[in-house]
């Protein structure tokens, strides 16, 4: 098992995927061939995984995440011509959780910390992850030309998105005695600020504005989407701004901010 892993961390490094990925690939195939053991590796075994994983509760994200390592496996690095006639699970149709542009402003103002507030403000003002908003160095950020470079998004992609005019001055002021390698949201501890305390940040910000919405991090993001849409944006602007690979993955804020719809009164007005 331990050569299998290493065969297949090696040809996901050549193949430049991104570490977090390569992670749960391994971290996937690993459970996977405790499972096979010393059976073949065939169509039926990874049938039977996948059942074992449904049944103990891995929603239709996860057992896909499985497939795709499983997949990779048996393409890399056995180099095996098998096809799987195995459908990957259909992941239900969730509506993304937006907040309006008045509990984005009650949000951020509720933060106290100027570096915590800026890296909200900024995650939302520029639409990013927040894996993306806490990797951002110095030279990432073009004040003057108002633009954030995303270094090895989401997939390993670079993408530009937009600096927003009102954080000019407060981002060259955090940033003014610092070198262009330095991290812009740096910790006390050395390094950067880790992705679990950018959610607690946000997390405690969402308890004290008594915002009842069960709202992510990655609910900023949502927001940036939406309301450029309702800013009248076109669409592949903002999946260029996102970083989406299809369009029909931006589509899915349309559903959330039709306008036409927002008109309509209920018979109850």
């Amino acid at each position: 098992m331990r050569n299998f892993l290493r065969e297949t961390e090696i040809e996901l490094r050549l193949k430049n995927y991104a570490m977090k990925t390569i992670k749960n690939y391994l971290r996937s195939l690993r459970d996977f061939l405790q499972f096979a053991h010393s059976r073949p590796f065939d169509e039926q075994i990874v049938k039977e995984f996948i059942i074992v994983k449904q049944n103990a509760g891995c929603g239709p994200q996860t057992c896909n995440l499985y497939l795709n390592a499983i997949v990779f496996f048996y393409r890399s690095v056995l180099k095996t011509p098998f096809s799987f006639n195995i459908s990957f699970s259909r992941r239900p149709k969730r509506l993304p959780v937006v907040l309006s542009r008045q509990e984005v402003k009650i949000l951020i103002s509720s933060i106290f910390n100027r570096k915590h507030r800026l890296l909200i403000a900024l995650a939302y003002g520029a639409g990013l992850r927040v894996s993306e908003a806490v990797k951002l160095r110095v030279q990432d950020i073009d004040i003057n030309e108002k633009v954030v470079y995303v270094r090895g998004g989401k997939g390993n992609k670079d993408r530009i998105t937009i600096l927003p005019e009102k954080l000019q001055q407060d981002i060259r002021e955090l940033i003014v005695f610092k070198t262009k390698q330095d991290y812009v949201f740096d910790s006390q501890r050395g390094g950067r600020i880790k992705e679990r305390t950018a959610q607690k940040i946000f997390e405690h910000a969402l308890e004290k504005s008594r915002i009842m919405k069960n709202a992510t991090f990655h609910s900023l993001r949502h927001s940036f989407a939406t309301h450029l849409l309702e800013n009248t944006v076109d669409i592949r602007y903002v999946q260029e701004l996102l970083g989406h690979s299809s369009i029909k993955t931006t589509q899915l804020y349309t559903k959330v901010t039709d306008l036409s719809l927002k008109k309509i009164r209920s018979p109850l007005d």
